[in-house]
């Protein structure tokens, strides 16, 4: 919706103003156009269509709210809080345009509902990590301007054409407040990242993130684990691959584990040293160190006044001017780094998870039929992990489940049909 309130007059027949009322040639009565003729009463069948259309459009547009209000909950920052509150509240106002359009057509919104599903998803984004549930949404509004654009060159009626046109310009809208708030490119919002240390981009998805991935590499191994333990016995010692997956699942969990303490410890330690070299230089030359500040903004696209401006109001700050540099220059951000104790109990309980699905079945059956139940359940664990990825990822959940899916079971042939040559052999 446009900010400065103004009427726009749309093909002659209608005006939408920037509180989504409706004024001008058309009725409430249905009779809004077929194909953009005034006054014609839709088609049942066209009705039904836009009628189905609409309540769909609702539905995503309420979706909208609860994820920008769950991340306005969880933004500490005033700032960005208000904006996604503001997002919120013009997501709310198209459900609200799509509600009166219903109503004219003699229809109801659907019911609300905050079911148990929508609450853990509501749980994820929150601990996902902001950056994270941002790209996810980016990803999300721009389906949304896909579908309107699609609902406005099929649908024959006029006023609902005019009302999809305007809510795909408010979704172009926020999908460009999103990406400016996931990578500010103005001197004003650089200046502000860099000034306040804000905790907006962390490594994507945080401890979250890290346990999906841990799920899935024990998945994976034990998965093979088993399917070549099977194969090798041919399927004749459930009991064999029982011990095969546990030894398995204690050694992926334990291995993983530790590598998440160790990796997050070291990057610490890398970080500290690197902070303290970098100390070092500004204590013996500031000067040189602002200069060489500036010159990394010029290369960001800033102009040399801008550079400057920047470089000189963090030299006040000499704190601020060291961890800056060491961001710009090396890549480095303390708030990057995650707790090493975290990241390892995560990692290690995930991948124990992940790796426990595939030795269920054999604790209750025998023979091949645990074998086959065990690969339709692993399957279905990796669809659902590949799927739970695209949290941290953005990507389209149904293809990276799919992707997993399809590598899980490549794995599981390869595994068994290497396991029966052995045992041939």
């Amino acid at each position: 919706m446009s900010p400065d309130n103004k009427e726009e007059q749309v093909e002659g027949t209608a005006r939408v103003n920037s509180e989504g009322n409706l004024t001008g040639a058309h009725g409430i009565d249905g009779t809004h156009g077929v194909d953009g003729v005034e006054g014609t009463p839709l088609s049942e069948k066209t009705r039904r269509e836009l009628i189905a259309a609409l309540k769909q459009n609702w539905q995503r547009e309420m979706e909208g709210v609860r994820m920008y209000r769950d991340l306005a909950h969880k933004e500490r920052d005033a700032t960005k809080r208000g904006v996604l509150e503001k997002m919120a509240e013009a997501e709310a106002r198209h459900a609200q345009k799509w509600e009166r359009k219903l109503a004219e057509l003699g229809a109801e919104p659907p019911v609300e509902e905050r079911t148990l599903g929508m609450r853990f998803q509501g749980w994820l984004r929150r601990q996902l990590g902001t950056e994270a549930a941002l790209r996810q949404l980016e990803g999300e509004e721009d389906k949304d301007i896909a579908r309107y654009e699609a609902q406005a060159r099929s649908i024959n009626d006029t006023e609902a054409q005019t009302m999809l046109r305007e809510v795909k310009r408010d979704e172009e809208s926020h999908g460009r407040v999103i990406r400016e708030m996931i990578g500010p490119i103005g001197p004003q919002g650089m200046l502000d990242v860099m000034l306040h240390r804000e905790r907006w981009h962390k490594r994507g998805g945080g401890w979250l993130g890290d346990a999906i991935y841990g799920a899935n590499d024990g998945l994976g191994a034990v998965f093979g684990i088993v399917s070549g333990v099977a194969g090798y016995t041919g399927a004749s010692d459930s009991h064999f691959v029982l011990v095969s997956g546990l030894a398995g699942m204690l050694a992926s969990a334990l291995s993983m584990g530790s590598g998440a303490f160790l990796a997050t410890k070291s990057e610490r330690e890398v970080y500290e040293a690197e902070i303290q070299r970098e100390k070092r230089e500004i204590e013996e030359d500031p000067e040189e160190e602002q200069e060489e500040l500036a010159l990394f903004y010029q290369l960001k696209g800033f102009t040399e006044d801008e550079s400057n401006v920047l470089a000189s109001r963090l030299a006040e700050k000499p704190d601020q001017l060291l961890r800056t540099l060491a961001h710009e220059e090396l890549g480095l951000s303390e708030d990057s780094f995650p707790n090493p104790w975290v990241a390892a109990i995560s990692a290690t309980i995930s991948t124990a998870i992940g790796a426990f699905i595939p030795i269920i079945p054999f604790f209750f059956m025998q023979g091949i039929a645990a074998v086959i139940v065990a690969a339709l359940i692993s399957l279905v664990a990796h669809f659902a992990v590949g799927a739970a990825k695209t949290l941290v990822t953005g990507r389209s959940w149904i293809y990276s489940g799919t992707e997993m899916t399809v590598v899980g079971a490549i794995e599981a042939v390869i595994t068994y049909v290497l396991g029966a040559a052995f045992r041939v052999v």
